[in-house]
């Protein structure tokens, strides 16, 4: 049964210097429907949202809201007039509590305990368990998204954007969000969904608007179709699936003995007594609910988190006393999940930005200067390699989109040839064929001799490259199991905190 339209697009287009991010798109999305808008990375997604929002202004097109003309000029007139958005990167101030954080996306916030009083109804009403006075920096990445949510709610959206919105939930967390949507959906709310992940696109959505290079491809009923098929439409092209090459690990390439390190954030999580050997050739997933010492693991291995000398040892000899660019050196190389900012510096170029971690093994430096032109060839290297879709490498790294930033982002690490490659949310945001892409170079990198540890959320990602799987929890690492056969009711135990045998016991009872 079609739905009276709630948002209407007309032809809108946008341009930026040397690309034309959006060319002429046009679609609806009618009351109570969930929409999905799906496309590459660079197929032109954030910008016709960012207009939608108000946080772009298009150059040519129109809009219109529940049949009057829509032309927000800023986010604050998309809210007054109906439209909210979750944003993929959360906008929270991690030392102020829940209802705090609140009130700062307010433009008049009521006082704090009515507020409080607002979010705990709101949360309770929509499923969303939230605590108005709780830091938020002591909530796990999928009651920080609550916040944002509830945040949104509060405004009583006609029309709520969501962008990427379970890149950092637990299966758990997702099936409680996706009960939240289907509440808002019934009560008449228009949800437009971006996401890659496309079996949540086929049990969520009840229609689709797919993007390739900013023009309008296809519409259809994402429940009608393959994953597959949806990411062919996306990409125009039959789809790769990430195949190992066969081949023989070698030596232990890298090795933690009882490592234990206090986190540097308040919010973070200290790594307790965590021992592991990688060996070359192979793929080692750690896999893990977001903050549960992730990101002090790669601190510890890349460098940034000073270790005891002997606690992580590189082809034999001690590292941990090292800083990354020794390590780096040494061959030891790291790729951050926080893109913007952590792994890519948002307002310097894609040159500068190659040159930022490949200038000792590139040898981009010469007596004290930087080889600009050999810094640009790299950059250009790592854009052509991995087919980052860009006007080129004197752009800045925050002119990318996400996923074309993460590309860049591994890209340049890859094809440095490490001998240890330590990698955290690999296809972070990234759409099917280059997630594809980015696991087969992990696959070929092993190949070649590397060992690589890919640290993920994504279970899917971790179980189809990994040798080996091993849990954090709690800044605790289980011992590594074998990935072939590992069946998801283990990895759950596993994630939760047991191990060995209990593991095991399920193993074999799931086997009889």
């Amino acid at each position: 049964m079609s739905r009276p339209d709630l948002i209407g697009i007309d032809g809108l287009t946008k341009a930026y210097p040397g690309v034309v991010a959006n060319d002429g798109v046009s679609f609806s999305v009618g009351r109570g429907e969930v929409h999905a808008l799906l496309g590459e990375n660079g197929a032109g997604k954030s910008t016709l949202v960012k207009m939608i929002y108000g946080l772009v202004k298009p150059d040519a097109g129109q809009m219109t809201f529940a049949g009057t003309p829509y032309a927000p000029g800023s986010p604050n007139e998309a809210r007054a007039t109906g439209v909210a958005m979750v944003f993929q990167h959360f906008s929270l101030f991690e030392a102020l509590d829940v209802a705090e954080n609140v009130a700062l996306g307010m433009e008049n916030p009521p006082p704090m305990r009515a507020l409080a009083s607002q979010i705990r109804d709101v949360s309770e009403t929509y499923g969303l368990p939230l605590d108005p006075t709780r830091l938020v920096g002591d909530l796990s990445a999928g009651e920080r998204q609550r916040v944002e949510i509830v945040r949104c709610l509060l405004q009583d959206p006609k029309l709520l954007i969501m962008d990427e919105p379970t890149s950092v939930l637990t299966p758990q967390e997702v099936e409680i969000l996706f009960e939240t949507l289907r509440k808002l959906q019934s009560e008449g709310t228009s949800i437009l969904y971006i996401s890659h992940k496309l079996e949540e696109i086929r049990a969520l959505c009840d229609g689709a608007t797919i993007l390739r290079l900013g023009k309008v491809v296809a519409t259809c009923d994402p429940r009608e179709r393959s994953a597959r098929e949806l990411a062919e439409m996306m990409v125009g092209a039959e789809l790769r699936t990430p195949t190992a090459r066969s081949h023989a690990m070698g030596d232990v390439a890298l090795s933690i003995k009882g490592l234990n390190l206090r986190s540097a954030s308040p919010f973070g999580t200290s790594l307790k007594d965590i021992s592991i050997e990688v060996r070359e050739g192979e793929v080692l997933g750690i896999g893990g609910v977001a903050g549960n010492g992730q990101d002090e693991l790669l601190g510890a291995l890349s460098g940034e988190l000073r270790a005891p000398r002997d606690a992580i040892l590189l082809g034999g000899a001690p590292v941990g006393h090292l800083g990354p660019n020794a390590r780096r050196k040494l061959g030891l190389l790291a790729a951050p999940e926080e893109r913007l900012g952590h792994a890519a510096a948002p307002n310097m170029s894609l040159t500068e930005n190659a040159a930022l971690t490949a200038h000792t093994r590139k040898g981009l430096v010469r007596n004290g200067f930087l080889d600009w032109q050999g810094a640009r060839a790299y950059a250009e290297e790592v854009i052509r390699d991995f087919d980052v879709r860009t006007p080129g490498p004197g752009n800045a790294a925050g002119a990318l989109s996400g996923g074309n930033l993460q590309k860049f982002v591994i890209g340049r690490e890859i094809l440095q040839k490490p001998k240890v490659l330590v990698v955290n949310q690999p296809t972070w945001g990234v759409d099917a064929s280059a997630a594809a892409a980015i696991r087969q170079a992990l696959l070929d990198l092993a190949a070649e001799g590397a060992a690589v540890i890919v640290i993920s959320q994504d279970l899917d990602e971790i179980m189809e490259i990994s040798d080996r799987f091993a849990a954090l929890n709690e800044g605790r690492l289980s011992a590594p199991v074998d990935a072939r056969g590992l069946t998801l009711e283990q990895i759950g135990l596993m994630l939760g905190g047991a191990h060995g045998m209990e593991v095991a016991h399920v193993g074999e009872e799931t086997a009889i």
